[in-house]
């Protein structure tokens, strides 16, 4: 007979997940080996980085990612990464190991026990169950795997006590229970969910605009081609949150991106009539904390509804997923009554904010070309939190589909390499580059090693400047001071060689090009360290971030 690992290779089978990341443990051993012995297991060097890894297969593969952890200690590895799940709605399966059931919740003193170890996966999941039978596993990890797979949930959590874990499990699962819609308290579309009120007050908005923008958000990215059709239809600007980017492929004349917030763009706002926001939540960074000035009209589109007229006050709103809203829209709306003159702004608007980046960035102008010029736009974009990332990296590297872009969206710096590995193992066949610091990669060194364990063809551009570039510049532009930002930095040449990475050395912008060509050459894992010391920029980078006045 089966038992519980064997279980969990039948849910990962039957979710179509060829890759599982984790950290073995005593209480976590039978779904380990079940895992190895099907091909799937991942084995990554620390619990937050086999979440990291899960979430970003679930956003590449546009389905489940699966992470395995111990309990006690481990699962408390894991949380930091769940809520960097939870931010960005991922769909992630965590389940962590618990000690035997009899022993649960007494406070003896078992190795890895931990206190109220389900109230804190709660408190960082958007769902979370213990197995407290053997029979109960299969209906408990079937609908853990079901809430996370759901529209906009995030991840779901779920203990499973050892001696149960090697419990006998039947040879198929039960049939899981069908899904149940709350009823609402106003009458909706029966196939959509959508309030057709509400829709005909958006087709209005819509009708009586002449210089609409649209701002497109993580929730826009299942509808792409909606969007495109609508921006089109109206003559439409396209500014992007930085989880937005690649609703719309970047190289459509429409999309002037994630700049909101920069002079250009910010003048393209103040002189429109109405703003279209397609699943954002307006994040502080993004609109100069909550300063932007944006249209006096804003029609919202979101499918949760706290989120209408919450950070800015919304004219109308439509509450459900924008898949379902936007071709009601498209279906209704009339003929564009565009201002003339306002579809060559766009454009316009377009150039001058991809100029005026280029000036300031200096020397990384070159080194974004090669990076788009040499990658397919298949291949994703990893981003760890780090000046070439957060300057121009999140902006003037252009993203062409959804998938491909990946970053932390809650902030938190030194998740980028696991999830260029979870990325590079959902997508074996494109390259995928992750950008990172030195200091982000310090904070999952390790998974280095798993990089050269696994050897999936990622090419990692470390930009080494000698600790927190991104902190040392705001701490240099707002108090003159530094504290707690310069580090000292492993010798990456001899770390890369101990692991049997190649790795190459870039002190001068006119060498990348050849550098990244030859690391994406190898077809497996490759170093590029750029020195950042070497390099002049122009305009130092100090992030959007409001430091009260002293």
């Amino acid at each position: 007979m089966p038992h519980g690992g064997d279980l969990l290779v039948r849910l990962a089978r039957e979710h179509g997940v060829d890759a599982v990341f984790g950290v073995v443990s005593v209480h976590n051993l039978p779904l380990v080996d079940a895992l190895a012995r099907a091909g799937l297991f991942v084995p990554v060097r620390h619990e937050a980085a086999a979440v990291n890894a899960a979430d970003a297969y679930a956003r590449v593969s546009n389905g489940l990612g699966i992470a395995v952890t111990s309990t006690g200690t481990g699962a408390g590895n894991a949380a930091g990464a769940l809520i960097e799940a939870q931010t960005a709605s991922s769909s992630v399966l965590h389940v962590t190991g618990q000690i035997d059931a009899a022993y649960l919740d007494s406070g003896r003193g078992v190795i890895h026990e931990t206190r109220d170890q389900l109230g804190m996966l709660r408190a960082v999941s958007a769902h979370a169950e213990r197995i407290e039978t053997a029979s109960a596993a299969a209906a408990v990890l079937w609908e853990a795997a079901r809430e996370a797979a759901a529209t906009a949930s995030g991840p779901a959590s779920v203990e499973w006590p050892i001696d149960l874990q090697y419990a006998q499990q039947p040879a198929e699962p039960p049939a899981p229970n069908p899904s149940t819609v709350d009823d609402q308290d106003r009458s909706v579309d029966g196939t959509t969910g959508v309030h057709p009120v509400d829709v005909a007050t958006a087709v209005e908005l819509l009708g009586a605009s002449r210089r609409p923008v649209i701002w497109a958000g993580g929730g826009a990215v299942s509808a792409g081609d909606s969007v495109r059709l609508l921006a089109e239809h109206l003559d439409a600007a396209v500014v992007t949150s930085n989880s937005g980017r690649g609703t719309i492929a970047e190289d459509h004349e429409l999309v002037v991106g994630n700049f909101a917030s920069s002079p250009g763009a910010a003048e393209l706002l103040s002189e429109a009539d109405l703003l279209i926001a397609i699943g954002t939540h307006f994040r502080s960074n993004e609109t100069k904390h909550y300063e932007l000035a944006l249209p006096s009209r804003l029609l919202q589109i979101d499918i949760d509804p706290r989120a209408i007229g919450r950070s800015y006050p919304a004219t109308a709103g439509v509450v459900g997923d924008a898949a379902a809203v936007l071709p009601r829209l498209l279906e209704t709306v009339g003929e564009s009554g565009t201002a003339p003159g306002w579809r060559e702004r766009v454009p316009a608007t377009r150039r001058r904010v991809r100029a005026e980046l280029i000036e300031a960035i200096g020397p990384y102008a070159p080194m974004c070309e090669s990076l788009r010029h040499r990658l397919p736009r298949e291949a994703v974009i990893a981003r760890d939190v780090t000046i070439p990332s957060s300057q121009w990296g999140n902006r003037l590297l252009e993203i062409y589909r959804p998938e491909t872009n990946v970053f932390p969206v809650g902030g938190g710096i030194g998740q980028g390499l696991a999830m260029g590995i979870g990325a590079a193992m959902a997508r074996p066949d494109h390259p995928t580059a992750v950008l990172a610091g030195d200091g982000g990669i310090a904070v999952h060194l390790g998974e280095l090693a798993t990089l050269a364990q696994q050897r999936p063809w990622l090419v990692v551009v470390l930009f080494n400047d000698g600790g927190y570039g991104v902190l040392r510049n705001m701490q240099e532009a707002h108090t003159g001071q530094r504290a707690g930002v310069d580090l000292h930095t492993p010798d990456f040449a001899k770390l890369a060689a101990s692991l049997d990475l190649p790795h190459q050395l870039v002190n001068k912008a006119e060498r990348f090009d050849e550098a990244f060509a030859k690391a994406l050459a190898e077809r497996g894992p490759a170093v590029v360290e750029v020195d950042v010391t070497a390099l002049s920029v122009p305009t130092p980078f100090v992030p959007p971030v409001h430091v009260p006045a002293r």
